[in-house]
């Protein structure tokens, strides 16, 4: 069963970042040509960081090139962190390809206020 998951870790505070907004898109065209993005879905993480259910999967995932916004200026805001406006990071977005649709797809984001990784998990 093919899916896209994700969580979001706060490096700096060591634990799971809730309440932060995710969209995923699907990114269309070819390379070279005029590309468009198409709402896919979005999710809002949990205490754990995580969505509460994939963000695609099954029939949903398809082959292609997909986007992830994730909406972290709200969440490092109310970190406490002491921000300049505006913020270095607002929205982090990730783009990444499906080539295998029946496979699993995590992609976490680690996170800090001046900086992120990500990497393809199981």
């Amino acid at each position: 069963m093919g899916r896209i998951t994700t969580h979001i870790l706060d490096t700096q505070s060591g634990r799971p970042a809730s309440g932060v907004k995710i969209e995923i898109f699907a990114v269309i065209g070819e390379a070279g040509s005029e590309m468009r993005l198409s709402k896919a879905a979005e999710a809002v993480t949990n205490s754990d960081g995580r969505t509460g259910a994939p963000l695609l999967e099954d029939s949903a995932l398809k082959p292609g090139v997909y986007e992830l916004h994730f909406h972290v200026g709200p969440y490092l805001e109310r970190s406490g962190g002491n921000l300049p406006e505006p913020k270095f990071l607002d929205t982090v977005v990730i783009r990444f390809g499906i080539a295998q649709p029946s496979e699993h797809y995590h992609v976490p984001l680690l996170l800090q206020a001046y900086g992120y990784s990500t990497y393809r998990g199981s």
